[in-house]
């Protein structure tokens, strides 16, 4: 059977014998066209798969990125659907380690570990922001949360703007103008945008360490 198959004409030179066959009787004849090597085409595969690649990372820009830090974002708890309550503080216990503690969200086996943040300098959007906690009955682990979330968010920045969303000021509100509730200063006054970061994260999560722990698992809170 093998011989037999190697000797039997492939397809198009049983088509061009019926084309020769029809044409013997006609002043016409079946053009003839130079045979190529089996790997004549292999260049030109090769030049339109480079074109496609090359297209695609054009229509889509972010083809590959991951996120990171600088694009972490608050989002509105009004537009998030009920299920996505990762992080609120009647799910979370704190059980406290050398140079910070651990936080335990529902039934994560992996606990996030805080270091025990410094006492921030006088005068500091920090400063203000420790005060306020402990107006709010918070804890300096609850602080120590909070710096380590804006830290992440904004680096503390009254200024800090997303690029590509537009989320503004050290929680990174999105938009901006959402702080206005608590100041027409938001744009540069780090107390009004600590209140307004401060109040928007216990209503969501119930606690800094709420907050701090979606934005670990989930990229954003």
């Amino acid at each position: 059977m093998g011989r037999h198959e190697a000797l039997r004409p492939n397809l198009s030179h049983r088509v061009g014998q019926k084309v020769d066959a029809a044409l013997e009787k006609t002043p016409f004849k079946r053009p003839k066209f130079p045979r190529l090597k089996k790997y004549a085409f292999q260049p030109f595969w090769g030049f339109v798969f480079s074109v496609g690649f090359a297209l695609v990372t054009i229509v889509d820009p972010y083809a590959g990125t991951m996120a990171s830090a600088s694009t972490i974002q608050v989002f509105d708890i009004a537009e998030q659907p009920e299920d996505q309550s990762y992080g609120i503080s009647t799910t979370q216990t704190i059980s406290f380690a050398r140079g910070g503690f651990n936080i335990l969200t529902g039934d994560d086996a992996a606990a996030l570990f805080v270091e025990q943040a410094s006492i921030p300098l006088p005068g500091t959007a920090k400063a203000y922001a420790y005060e306020l906690l402990k107006k709010m009955n918070f804890g300096e682990d609850q602080y120590s949360c909070l710096v380590k979330l804006w830290e992440r968010e904004s680096n503390w920045r009254v200024n800090a703007r997303n690029k590509s969303s537009g989320a503004y000021g050290i929680p990174q509100s999105l938009p901006g103008s959402k702080m206005a509730s608590e100041g027409p200063d938001w744009q540069t006054n780090h107390e009004t945008q600590v209140r307004w970061g401060v109040k928007y994260i216990k209503g969501r999560y119930g606690s800094p360490c709420g907050a701090l722990a979606h934005s670990d698992k989930i990229g954003w809170y």
